[in-house]
């Protein structure tokens, strides 16, 4: 069980967690949640020990193994498949050590141990996990710098599940995943045999893999059965009981307060008013209900303007001549209109997104946009190029220089920056509130379309709420790329799918595509087994041939050296009888133990050594028969 136990911990003077606990069964799935900064990443790493506590402790068995997703993006020259098989540090060190090992005894021992740790499948457990990831068989054997860092944090995250530790702490493991691997991934946790810790501000994630949600707040952390939609019921109900025992408490204690006042000095009243005073003493203190403070998203509304606001008449865009990301691609935006663009990473959501905003310009066909038309353009990227020591108030002053102060304030205040929050660097800004930055800059001149790439990335779960109501409440077109279903069922009315060069509109909801990609995932697999000579009822096929010809090498390899082993220790075995039988025949002798016997002792001793050796030979030997046998039957 991990067990925290009434942990303090600070950081600038700022107390993050004040005497906060809870306990965690092994093999028990939990969301952490609570609001950007109230220190669920620190939690993490409390736990993980990176960070050493001010009091209290965290728990947990002595051999437990713990394993998060590092925080350098791996790079270099090795492929995705070697980094992740690097990450089972026991494997890796067994192996290496295999290549230099001089003594029969250990080489045995370390082939007995990769045995054991099921060295030989390892290569296929890893490439499936990859290739559940996205990674497709020749991704898997390109070189890690050729990757954009987002393909690489898919590695970072294959590694630490190829490792399995006892405790999994993942910290927000979706936000560079499409949607086709979430699902995977979905799937994956919910079968984890190890104890999983997850913080995520994806509602459908912590809805499929938690059993339990910890709620972080004030300091203090709170554990609610149940996954994400309950926590949030039972959260709602708290509040309102607390809300409503506070008021009653509050009239009964005025109620006793008046009585007292009345008759504290009458004397026949003197003993029931005391007995009213012991009585408020009694009844303890109710917290008054914080409200949780609401975070602010209210788009400007546009000017309205005549259909449509914007056509694609077949066009081709992309970034070199003659080689278009997309073709043919056929659309039209009016105000009312919420389209969700889906499909697989790097299938052309962006370069569409580009297309619109008239970043890019179509290679063929042709593009036709209203003459008053403004365009409103989120992407994550923009907010990594603000000057990090400006203030909000001076960043907006300059994207509106023509306007007073007052309205300036007015419209960063509809994205939550209060009079004292324009005023603070950019830089110390969270990633949430640098992105309703972005929001604010975006929206300054009442855009007729909002373009959205990924807008959720850095927003909890409140601020993705707010969006939600923001967008619906927006008058313009909106048209969205994003990861998070929960956002596309709330505010999307159309989908489109970007794939194989194209877009093509979806008939049917966000189940319905689940659907269909559960489907496709299945068709690929039941496609691979075919071209292998697999049957259906047969096991799931290896991710891919050159995985396969990697384990078939191991095989082989571990085969062999468990072979060496055995001779060898049948060898020493041999040469160790011979020495006895000379040995004891030697001690045997009258006439030897006559002239030399100060040389007996020390024969006698190597006779007890030589015992020793030959159970210990004889038990790596049966060892090595074992696993002969075990890899004939297999």
């Amino acid at each position: 069980m991990l067990s925290i136990n009434n942990i303090t911990y600070r950081i600038g003077g700022r107390v993050l967690f004040d005497g906060a606990s809870a306990a965690i069964p092994d093999g028990h799935r939990v969301g952490l949640v609570g609001r950007n900064g109230a220190g669920k990443s620190t939690l993490l790493k409390l736990i993980e020990g990176s960070l050493d506590l001010d009091g209290g402790a965290v728990a947990m068995g002595r051999r437990v193994r713990v394993g998060s997703v590092a925080q350098e993006m791996p790079d270099g020259s090795r492929t995705p498949l070697d980094f992740v098989l690097a990450a089972d540090l026991e494997r890796a060190d067994l192996l290496a050590e295999a290549e230099s090992a001089m003594d029969p005894g250990r080489i045995a021992d370390i082939h007995m141990r990769l045995v054991d740790i099921g060295a030989e499948a390892a290569p296929s457990r890893a490439a499936s996990i990859l290739a559940g990831l996205g990674f497709t068989e020749s991704m898997q054997a390109q070189k890690l710098g050729e990757f954009s860092g987002g393909w690489r944090m898919r590695v970072a995250l294959a590694a630490t599940l190829f490792a399995a530790p006892d405790l999994l702490l993942l910290d927000e493991p979706s936000n560079h995943l499409d949607m086709e691997t979430r699902l995977w991934l979905e799937t994956y946790l919910t079968n984890y045999q190890g104890t999983v810790v997850l913080v995520s501000h994806d509602r459908n994630l912590l809805n499929v893999v938690a059993e339990s949600i910890v709620h972080l707040k004030e300091g203090a952390l709170t554990l609610y059965r149940g996954n994400y939609d309950r926590f949030e019921r039972t959260y709602r109900e708290r509040r309102v009981h607390q809300a409503a025992a506070y008021v009653k408490q509050v009239e009964q204690r005025q109620k006793m307060q008046d009585f007292v006042d009345r008759f504290r000095y009458q004397a026949s009243k003197a003993r029931q008013a005391q007995s009213r005073v012991k009585a408020m003493e009694r009844l303890g203190e109710i917290a008054p209900m914080r409200p949780d403070n609401e975070v602010a998203f209210d788009f400007p509304d546009p000017k309205p303007l005549p259909p449509p606001l914007l056509t694609l008449d077949k066009a081709d865009v992309g970034y070199t001549a003659g080689k278009p990301v997309l073709r043919g691609l056929g659309l039209n935006l009016d105000m009312e209109d919420r389209i969700a663009l889906l499909g697989a990473n790097g299938n052309g959501k962006t370069t569409l997104l580009r297309l619109l905003t008239g970043d890019l310009a179509p290679m063929a066909g042709k593009v036709r946009r209203s003459s008053k038309l403004k365009v409103g353009y989120f992407a994550q990227e923009l907010a990594e190029a603000f000057d990090l020591d400006a203030t909000p108030l001076q960043m907006m002053t300059a994207l509106l220089p023509d306007a007073p102060e007052s309205v300036v304030r007015s419209h960063l205040g509809r994205f939550g920056f209060t009079q004292d929050h324009t005023k603070v660097r950019i830089g110390a800004l969270s990633g949430g509130e640098k992105a309703r930055l972005l929001f604010a800059g975006i929206t300054r001149d009442a855009p007729h379309i909002l373009l959205l790439d990924e807008p959720t990335n850095h927003l909890d779960i409140d601020a993705r709420d707010a969006l939600i109501s923001a967008i619906n409440a927006y008058k313009g077109a909106v048209v969205l790329v994003t990861h998070d279903p929960h956002l596309v069922e709330l505010c999307a009315d159309r989908l489109w799918v970007v794939r194989d060069g194209g877009c093509h509109r979806f008939d049917g909801d966000m189940d319905d595509y689940r659907d269909s990609l559960v489907t496709q995932r299945r068709e690929t697999r039941s496609r691979a087994r075919a071209e292998k000579g697999a049957t259906p009822d047969q096991a799931v096929a290896k991710a891919d041939r050159k995985a396969s010809r990697r384990a078939s090498a191991e095989a082989r390899r571990a085969r062999s050296q468990i072979r060496k082993a055995a001779s060898v220790a049948s060898k020493v075995l041999e040469a160790l009888t011979v020495e006895k039988k000379t040995l004891v025949a030697t001690l045997s002798d009258p006439v030897f133990y006559k002239e030399h016997a100060d040389e007996y002792a020390t024969l006698n001793k190597r006779h007890a050594e030589i015992d020793s050796a030959i159970a210990l030979a004889e038990e790596r030997w049966l060892e090595a028969q074992a696993a002969l046998e075990e890899e004939g039957a297999a």
